[in-house]
């Protein structure tokens, strides 16, 4: 990089990062190693660390500034604003030397003249010295300037941005992490705006930011300017694309979610026109704001960066509404999942008050306190170490107070905005986009703050009963006998339980999908818009992003079973087939309409026999092109499928022509049968013949051998799957697959519940276990000690 006042993006690479910033010189390295990759980043310019120092010396601010700052409590907002004040007037009063004040001048006139002549629209960007680095982001310490139009405006959002270094945000993050204010100087970069503010624009990830999964890139997406879903202003929507599928499949988006984006930012018009915030329409609302096309453009760019920097990367980028194509507007290096070490600590909920709020979930953590109700920035004060911090939005300018918190939650903002970001930072437990559910949180109330769910976080009345494990503790490499394999009912949590050591996922439930992704009855999808106005109306409102409620049920369907497939590709994922039972299905959105009454529904119209009726076949359908599109179109062929409560060899035959018909054949898929009616067993010859194994699920093999209703407290004393009669109904079905050289596993309840049990199933050699995520680590360490003869 040449010396001087000014120098161009284009002209600067990484190793310039003391001379510009780590932002300017991330800017310069894309622009002149990823454009052939495609990657397109708006040009600019560049004012020098040097540029910046000899401001200081003439303008007589150093000494001053470092002395205003030290007699400052960081700690205290009121001295720390009064002190960032004082610094900042400083900046603001001082002119710029004339030589700087010359140079960018010129170089923005040459800017306007490679771009059509006039004034162009420039966004005036700060870069610290200090900025990006691999332990500490930095992110938002100091100020961007939008739309900024003219010289004079330009040369005031420089000094602006010289000022910001002394942030009160600023001068509290350097002094938490230990750097020295004296050490850094700062860059403003000029940058050609993109004209997001007619499109959309976001961030993007290249891990996943909470669990720190690596095989996805998570984008998120709002309309207008970027710096709404940035500063937590809009809940964005949300995509994650499958990195292993990019350019490999039609469809590597594997997840999606629909946000408010109830506003967004645009350029305001006028002298010193800068940015104003406006609504964003209903209809629009009720849209995802980027096509499947863009979302998995920005990933291949995510991944073209993430290949080039050989790090994870945390990457802003817009949509240009005038020519329609996608840029990367900032990259800098993920701070938080991608540096995480050691072993991993899972809290789980055991029982909970009543259900008071619920936001988007940051970091897996539970957190307890008073709820301390915060209107805005002047009453900061008022929050104590260990509450619970409650206000409409954060922004960088609370870390002071974000740190003293036992955890946090707003109304507003994504998963990616700098609140959300400072939070992970701070390891402390947060829900974003809350909306009016806070409403009902009152000020003081002790409460408690659960991220431990799922992508949705919930805040309950009082203090909750709840426990944490070591994972890293109980992890073993020993050698078994006998694959170790997970029952995953929640998509959400599938990154996270990625992690524990398992031989894949041997229970994927779909109608927890159903119930939790779509929330309406199948045959809504086939009968809409044929509906009673009151259901259709809630049917369009969980369906609204989809063309249609029929593509919506098959759509999350296929996003829910994919996302567990990603998690723990390549190994085998089996996903059963719906088995509601009419009660259950009755439950969800109208199901009333559809549901027939039943005594005793655990024995009736439930699992093969239902999807073979006439009344439910086309809704098996349904499932049966959702899971075609997971294994076709996001090519995942991990998946295994899982038939439940087949009654006869008939009704197997009918169910497996149906799945044929629908294109899922056995021989192409790997198709297994639950075994758990008694018939599975006495006849387990016939019934293996037509799949490829068995899953023994032990709740049901035990209500029908010994004839106890597991939904009757009245007889809840009898049940116990290690009843001699139901392990030899368990003995016999492993034998008749060993016999046969088919798979035998297990899926249900008992070896979670009982050690002693899963080692009496790896004594009958059976091929897997599957066990709830908390029980996994200490059945491996159990299956070692007792060796392959059980206990």
């Amino acid at each position: 990089m040449a010396g001087g006042n000014v120098v161009a993006l284009a002209g600067v690479r990484l190793a310039d990062a003391g001379g510009v910033g780590g932002k300017n010189a991330s800017l310069g390295e894309m622009i002149g190693a990823l454009a052939q990759a495609g990657v397109r980043v708006p040009g600019g310019f560049a004012t020098t660390a040097d540029a910046y120092r000899k401001f200081l010396v003439e303008a007589g601010i150093v000494e001053f500034a470092e002395q205003t700052i030290a007699g400052a409590d960081v700690d205290d907002a009121d001295s720390l604003a009064a002190a960032g004040v004082a610094v900042r007037e400083r900046f603001l009063n001082a002119p710029l030397p004339e030589d700087l004040s010359g140079d960018i001048g010129n170089a923005y006139r040459q800017l306007c003249a490679d771009n059509g002549g006039g004034d162009v629209a420039v966004a005036v960007r700060s870069s610290a010295t200090a900025e990006d680095l691999p332990d500490a982001s930095f992110a938002g310490q100091q100020d961007t300037f939008l739309n900024v139009r003219g010289e004079e405006d330009v040369l005031a959002a420089v000094r602006r941005v010289f000022a910001s270094l002394y942030n009160d945000r600023a001068i509290a993050y350097r002094r938490h992490r230990g750097y020295d204010g004296a050490d850094i100087a700062m860059s403003a970069g000029v940058q050609l705006m993109v004209r997001s503010d007619l499109a959309a624009s976001g961030v993007m990830f290249t891990l996943d930011t909470e669990s720190g999964f690596e095989d996805v890139v998570f984008v998120t997406a709002s309309y207008g300017l970027g710096e709404s879903v940035v500063q937590g202003a809009v809940n964005p929507d949300e995509f994650y694309v499958y990195k292993p599928s990019i350019g490999k499949c039609a469809q590597p988006i594997i997840r999606r979610r629909l946000g408010s984006k109830a506003q967004k930012m645009i350029f305001a018009e006028g002298e010193n026109a800068g940015v104003q915030t406006v609504a964003v329409s209903e209809q629009q609302q009720k849209q995802f704001c980027l096509t499947d096309e863009d979302v998995c453009a920005l990933a291949e760019h995510a991944v073209a960066i993430e290949k080039h920097y050989g790090r994870a990367m945390d990457i802003e980028w817009g949509k240009d509404g005038v020519n329609g194509e996608l840029y990367i507007l900032q990259a800098r290096p993920e701070t938080v999942k991608s540096r995480a070490t050691g072993g991993m600590v899972r809290y789980r909920l055991i029982k909970a008050g009543e259900r008071l709020a619920e936001g988007r979930a940051i970091g897996q953590k539970i957190g307890v306190g008073a709820a301390r109700v915060v209107a805005g920035a002047g009453e900061m004060n008022s929050v104590c170490a260990g509450d619970v911090l409650i206000t409409d939005m954060t922004d960088p300018d609370w870390e002071p107070v974000m740190k003293k918190a036992a955890a946090i939650a707003t109304r507003r903002g994504g998963r990616t905005c700098h609140a959300a970001i400072i939070a992970r930072e701070l390891g402390v437990p947060a829900l974003v986009g809350c909306g009016d559910t806070l409403d009902n949180v009152k000020n003081g109330a002790r409460v408690t703050v659960s991220c431990a769910e799922g992508d949705t976080g919930f805040i309950y009345e009082g203090e909750a009963e709840f426990e944490t494990e070591d994972v890293a503790e109980e992890n073993t490499d020993a050698k078994l006998p006998v694959q170790l394999q997970m029952n995953v009912a929640n998509p959400d949590l599938a990154f996270e339980f990625s992690r524990l050591p398992s031989d894949g996922v041997g229970l994927a439930r779909l109608e927890f999908i159903i119930t939790r992704g779509v929330g309406f009855h199948p045959r809504c999808a086939l009968d809409y818009p044929n509906l009673p106005a009151d259901v259709k109306k809630k049917v369009e409102e969980l369906s609204a992003g989809y063309e249609s409620p029929r593509a919506c049920y098959v759509g999350r369907i296929a996003e829910g079973a994919a996302t567990i497939a990603a998690a723990f590709a390549p190994r085998p994922v089996v996903v059963r087939l719906s088995d509601f039972k009419s009660n259950e299905y009755a439950g969800l959105v109208g199901g009333n309409l559809f549901e027939p009454p039943e005594e005793n529904p655990m024995i009736g119209f439930r699992g093969a026999g239902r999807y073979v009726a006439d009344a439910f076949r086309g809704c098996f359908e349904l499932e049966c092109e959702a899971l075609r599109r997971v294994r076709e179109q996001m090519a995942l062929t991990n998946v295994w499928l899982m038939v439940p409560f087949v009654r006869t060899p008939t009704q197997a035959d009918e169910v497996l022509a149906l799945m044929a018909q629908n294109g899922i054949k056995r021989g192409e898929w790997k198709i297994v049968m639950m075994c758990e009616v008694p018939s599975n067993v006495i006849l387990a010859g016939e019934f293996l013949e037509r799949f490829d194994g068995f899953s023994i699920g032990s709740n049901d093999l035990t209500q029908l051998t010994l004839a106890l209703d597991r939904d009757s407290e009245l007889v809840a004393d009898a049940f116990d799957e290690r009843d001699p009669a139901v392990k030899e109904m368990i003995s016999r079905a492993i034998a008749a697959c060993r016999e046969r050289g088919k798979y035998a596993g297990i899926c249900g309840q008992a070896p979670s519940d009982h050690p002693e049990f899963a080692g009496w199933l790896m004594e009958q050699g059976i091929n897997a276990i599957s066990l709830n995520p908390d029980a996994l680590a200490a059945t491996r360490i159990n299956l070692a000690k007792s060796g392959a003869k059980g206990d």
